[in-house]
């Protein structure tokens, strides 16, 4: 009898790759319609670029970190298994290559293109391949001696921490390096409203986004015999509960609305294959009013100019899932158990304090090499630079 199992593996995990590269057509439109009008084109094209550059240093540098496997064997040694080892690393790409997806939302309208392009690839190649290691191949003896110290390993089972967190507190670490876009905020304490270009192109992501996350969570499990419903219950539950709280927290504004299935999915990655739904639709609940009330709190009071508010959204609700799961996850609050609040605390921290400090480095000096940021009168004519510029000249066949 013919062995269908390697190949029914094989199409699970690619089509999972798939519905996450989808996501990237959504991170695209979610800072489309965020961003000012001029600066739209560049939105795109960093997009589309930052995931081939991404797909280089996973390739060569980043998974090989992580997982110790290279990719400089033969082809017929590689598409052993029906290619199954081949896909699984085009699906764990697609989660490495959202951190440069989400730092860009923040470091929006004002980063010069090749900077960011150079930090994006460091990131892959050499940051998020760090805490990835630790939490999903057991890199390091850290999972161990969580084990031994606080009775469980960490927990992250599709991302809240490893993916979302890490990249939100890179976006942290490169918003302040960089600056504020000009004019955004006067030296008499007031602050210049940027409102978002597009809502229906927002509201386009963030459906993307959402859609494409079911594959981001179910898919994890790498092995259609593990497949969930359970799963996708709780994402559809997270996501429903970060609806409705960014809707009764942020007053009706469509820009918080759309970015609270996001909050709530963001949050819910880590438990979705432990927690009850009920735990799910709070977890989500939680992140959609976080994400609202620290998105003000950064761009209005602390004058942090975060454009998409990657950091409450990846980095706050982010670790909130990593927490959560340490709550929701356990049987006293109806899940199936196997976490400890201590060990998802001590690895929310660990990932929280690598990204930070890999953000800073990277981007840091990169700094000290090149500038980073556009001038003002650049920053004035939209963050587009040659890309723009080559597209507007009569020549061009665009």
């Amino acid at each position: 009898m013919v062995d269908l199992k390697p190949g029914t593996d094989t199409l699970f995990v690619l089509l999972g790759a798939i519905m996450v590269l989808a996501m990237h057509g959504g991170f695209a439109f979610l800072e489309l319609g965020t961003v000012r009008s001029k600066n739209q084109v560049n939105a795109l094209v960093k997009i589309l670029v930052d995931f081939s550059v991404s797909t280089l240093a996973y390739f060569f540098i980043g998974y090989t970190l992580s997982y110790g496997i290279s990719f400089f064997d033969g082809a017929e040694v590689l598409a052993a298994g029906n290619g199954l080892g081949l896909v699984k690393f085009f699906f764990l790409l697609t989660f490495a290559a959202a951190v440069p997806a989400i730092v860009s939302g923040g470091i929006a309208e004002r980063m010069r293109f090749w900077p960011q392009v150079c930090g994006s690839f460091l990131l892959v190649a050499l940051v998020y391949p760090i805490f990835e290691g630790i939490a999903w191949n057991h890199r390091f003896g850290v999972q161990a001696w969580m084990k031994l110290a606080l009775g469980a390993e960490f927990h992250d089972f599709a991302g809240s921490v490893v993916v979302h967190a890490v990249g939100g507190w890179i976006g942290l670490a490169t918003v302040l390096l960089v600056g504020a876009r000009h004019g955004r905020y006067t030296k008499d304490g007031g602050i210049s409203a940027h409102p978002p270009s597009s809502i229906p192109f927002l509201a386009l992501g963030a459906w993307m986004l959402s859609v494409g996350w079911f594959g981001f969570n179910v898919m994890s499990a790498q092995d259609v015999a593990k497949i969930s419903g359970l799963v996708a219950v709780n994402s559809l539950m997270a996501m429903v509960g970060g609806t409705i709280a960014a809707l009764i927290v942020g007053r009706n504004d469509p820009g918080y609305v759309h970015n609270g299935p996001l909050a709530g999915l963001v949050a819910v990655c880590a438990g979705s294959d432990l927690m009850h739904p009920i735990g799910a639709l709070v977890t989500g609940a939680v992140a959609g009013g976080l994400f609202v009330q620290m998105f003000t709190l950064t761009q209005n009071r602390w004058k942090v100019d975060d454009v998409l508010g990657v950091w409450p959204l990846h980095g706050l609700c982010g670790a909130w899932g990593g927490i959560a799961c340490g709550i929701f996850g356990t049987r006293a609050f109806g899940g199936l158990g196997g976490v400890t609040l201590a060990a998802q605390a001590t690895g929310t921290a660990m990932a929280v304090a690598i990204a930070f400090a890999g953000g800073t480095v990277v981007y840091g000096t990169l700094r000290s090499l090149v500038p980073l940021r556009l001038t003002a009168d650049e920053e004035f004519e939209g963050a587009d630079l040659s890309i723009h510029k080559i597209s507007a000249t009569p020549e061009s066949d665009w």
